[in-house]
């Protein structure tokens, strides 16, 4: 008696495979259950992406950021619509990215700030690297130490020499606990040895209105935010906090020239919540790359004192990983701490 061979699956027939159900998306029944062709997904963006701002409306990081949305909106055919998400130094706006949906629809202003608030707060409640895709680092913003227009200070000097004579007597203006501007200031203190009195509003805009009113002897704005009342003559500069001049403001020296080793500078970019669409940060930032480079838009930021940096997705991680390390060495020099 001749053994019938069992018939290998590879030869089943379209007929096997109704009488058995396998792989057609039979119901329990047996019968034949419909089976829909894959969905497209839509190509991103398809609709209008959100850019939050962790500080004011007018500030520096705002104009910037509001200068990046316009042009991306026309690049990606999408509106980009700013969000404003001020206080505790970055903190709230930061969080908001962090927590966003990762759909690659919110998407937000990373500043320095990431890199400076873990070593400076006692809790923050995002992770710099674990909580974000940093897509691409657009800017570098030095600032500015400034007194009125007025003052008899006329240098660094000057300023060094007053502090010292007059112990807690003068107080200093800054963006909020936690800024850039704040930073500068205690850094600059502990390497100048001397003291003075913090005085924190919600952004930059307001170092300048203290300091022009009198209520503070100096500040540290970022540069773009100064070099219009600077040119105006409202308030003097006596340093910019670069390692270099600046090329907005040449006839002023760096900081560093009289404090040795003071150097502060701030930087800006686009990031989003971690696991963001691998296809949305990377359109990003060829995007940002593209605009970058151009000629004109690359005058227009420049003009007042802001550097192009250009790193992009592959390499701003390491970029942040580096500035984190540097900004705890920084931060524990300066002594400032933030409940």
């Amino acid at each position: 008696m001749t053994r019938k061979q069992p018939v290998s699956r590879s030869t089943w027939s379209r007929r096997d495979l109704l009488a058995s159900g396998i792989g057609l998306g039979l119901g329990a029944t047996g019968a034949l259950a419909p089976v829909s062709a894959p969905r497209a997904q839509p190509v991103w963006p398809s609709r209008a992406i959100k850019l939050v701002v962790p500080f004011i409306p007018g500030s520096a990081p705002d104009v910037l950021a509001r200068g990046l949305g316009e042009r991306l909106a026309a690049a990606l055919g999408q509106p980009v619509v700013i969000e404003n998400r001020a206080g505790a130094g970055g903190n709230i706006g930061l969080d908001a990215i962090a927590k966003a949906p990762a759909d690659g629809y919110t998407i937000g202003l990373g500043t320095s700030s990431m890199s400076i608030n873990p070593a400076l707060y006692r809790k923050v409640s995002y992770d710099p690297i674990q909580d974000f895709t940093p897509v691409h680092l657009t800017y570098a913003m030095p600032h500015a130490l400034i007194v009125a227009a007025d003052s008899p200070v006329r240098s660094v000097a000057d300023l060094v020499r007053k502090l010292q004579a007059e112990p807690e007597k003068h107080n200093y203006a800054s963006g909020g606990n936690g800024s850039g501007a704040h930073l500068c200031a205690e850094l600059f203190k502990s390497m100048a040895k001397v003291t003075a009195v913090h005085v924190p509003y919600r952004g930059a805009p307001e170092i300048l209105t203290s300091v022009m009113g009198g209520a503070a002897l100096f500040g540290f704005p970022t540069l773009s935010t100064a070099v219009p009342l600077v040119k105006s003559g409202r308030v003097r500069a006596l340093g910019v906090t670069g390692a270099r001049r600046n090329a907005a403001l040449p006839d002023v020296p760096p900081v560093g020239d009289t404090v040795t080793g003071f150097e502060v500078v701030s930087w800006f970019g686009i990031v989003g919540p971690a696991r963001m669409p691998v296809e949305a940060a990377r359109r990003l930032d060829q995007e940002v790359r593209k605009l970058l480079a151009d000629p004109a838009f690359r005058d227009k930021v420049q003009a007042d004192g802001t550097e192009i940096v250009g790193v992009g997705l592959d390499e701003f991680p390491a970029y942040l990983r580096r500035d984190l390390q540097k900004w705890k060495q920084a931060v524990e020099l300066s002594g400032a701490r933030v409940d």
